[in-house]
């Protein structure tokens, strides 16, 4: 199973406007919080990370988008930058079934600098970079409740 993105959604109020997409990834939450949460793994995947204190009021400079605070953060779950020029840009993490994550993206910006367009691609190089990874924890099946242990196997 490969991850996929929803179609974004785009709503402009004035001068403001608002990004949502919605992008499946067939990963465990703790994979995909340190592709959005760590310089390493944003700057894989979305743009190269200068500076990430990762904390609420942090400081964060991500080096295409702008520099700024932590302005939410929620270890394994949420993860927020707002940047001057860039605008506030959130990752919200949820899971979805046994072992994949729900990634809820907002993009809050001014002007025109954003795009849907540009940000599928980076999701595409999300998705590609987190299955490419090793798994966090190995997949393996649940052993049955309440069965002897076979002879010689130890218990």
């Amino acid at each position: 199973m490969s991850g996929s993105i929803a179609q974004g959604t785009s709503q402009t109020h004035g001068n403001t406007h608002i990004l949502h997409f919605m992008v499946r990834i067939p990963r465990p939450m703790e994979d995909v919080w340190a592709a959005v949460a760590t310089p390493a793994g944003l700057g894989a995947w979305c743009t190269a990370v200068d500076v990430l204190e990762p904390r609420l009021d942090g400081a964060v400079t991500l080096r295409d988008l702008g520099s700024g605070r932590v302005t939410a953060w929620d270890v394994d779950r949420v993860a927020e930058y707002t940047v001057e020029g860039g605008g506030r840009i959130r990752f919200h993490l949820e899971r979805d079934g046994e072992a994949g994550t729900t990634l809820r993206f907002t993009h809050e910006f001014q002007g025109e600098q954003a795009s849907e367009t540009g940000w599928r691609a980076r999701f595409e190089r999300l998705i590609a970079r987190v299955e490419s990874l090793p798994r966090t924890r190995p997949q393996s099946p649940p052993e049955p409740a309440g069965q002897e242990p076979l002879p010689g196997q130890l218990t």
